[in-house]
């Protein structure tokens, strides 16, 4: 019988992170990041998210070549967690044949929750009511409608407040809650006192006027100066943006006979980092952690790219918050 489960994570950026549109187009930028068509917001892209979570763990099992995109090289795909957890094809009997699984889980793309801004009262981290209640949190006090000229606010504040170069009034405070496992995280608490949330109208204004934007140049090797017409821009979700992203399993191969898991050592019988692997979603979670030490989209070689898990992800159907779960 197949497994079904749904997890959702909660991510923030410790660097910039540029996943580019894959060219020039003309704008603020020469170089452009992925956004959602409909509000033009900044995500990460599942795509990216699952080639990197894939190329790590299979480095995590000693096994690099499960990461390409033909596993001809892996002896027994069937049995390799990481060709088992994100699909695999091989080739055999000389060529003539083709052995080819899809993966058990989806990793969806990472939507930015929480946007750090600069304020008058030190940095603050923007969102709106529907992005909260989605991702699982709790917004206590929020009124049903407000102007769009308005913030509601976690701290008592009185005094219009700037988001960067633009000016809101102060609606009212609220309270936002957490689901349990990321609660207690010294990163959401760091931030839970200082959270402004707007109208979704506002919301896209807010956060594209204060994406991180950088200029390089090419640097010619004989002189060690600057080339001609080298100069170009490009802009990045900034350090301290907090996404929310959901990974699903579907294990319809039914754990392949219970041949796979679980995994406590390496393709060459070192211990696994991290601990053992008991599923699909333990190979992708403990991809997902190297992303904080080796990153995800370009400009890595330039600090770009890391991005850290925060807490624990939680599973559909778990208490979210206490005895009851929380529905909205």
């Amino acid at each position: 019988m197949a497994t079904y489960k749904r997890q959702r994570y909660l991510l923030m950026t410790t660097d910039p992170v540029h996943i580019g549109t894959g060219g020039y187009r003309l704008g603020r930028v020469d170089n452009s990041i992925v956004r959602e068509p409909g509000t033009r917001i900044p995500k990460i892209p599942g795509t990216s998210l699952h080639g990197a979570a894939r190329s790590y763990a299979a480095q995590l099992y000693e096994t690099p070549d499960a990461a390409g995109q033909s596993q001809d090289m892996v002896g027994d795909p069937d049995k390799n967690p990481v060709c088992y957890t994100f699909g695999y094809i091989k080739k055999t009997n000389n060529g003539n044949d083709v052995k080819a699984y899809s993966g058990v889980v989806s990793i969806f793309d990472a939507h930015v929750l929480l946007f750090p801004v600069h304020s008058m009262a030190g940095p603050v981290w923007v969102s709106t009511p529907g992005r909260l209640r989605e991702a699982g949190f709790k917004v206590d006090g929020a009124p049903e409608t407000w102007d769009n000229d308005k913030a509601l606010l976690t701290w008592k504040r009185t005094d219009p407040l700037n988001l960067g170069w633009l000016m809101v009034n102060i609606a009212g405070q609220i309270t936002v809650t957490a689901p349990g496992k990321w609660n207690d995280a010294e990163r959401w608490k760091a931030v839970a006192d200082h959270i402004v949330v707007v109208s979704e109208a506002l919301f896209s204004h807010v956060v594209n006027s204060n994406l991180e934007v950088r200029t390089s140049v090419a640097i010619d090797p004989e002189r060690g100066a600057a080339e001609e017409g080298a100069l170009f821009t490009y802009e990045a979700i900034p350090r301290a943006t907090f996404l929310t992203m959901e990974v699903v399993l579907d294990d319809y191969r039914d754990g392949a006979n219970n041949q796979t898991f679980p995994k406590s050592t390496t393709e060459k019988n070192n211990p696994l980092p991290g601990g053992t692997w008991q599923g699909p979603l333990d190979v992708v979670k403990a991809g997902l952690r190297m992303i904080e030490w080796l990153g995800v989209g370009g400009m890595g070689t330039r600090g770009f790219g890391r991005v850290a898990i925060v807490g624990e992800p939680w599973e559909e159907g778990e208490e979210a918050f206490g005895k009851e779960k929380h529905h909205e």
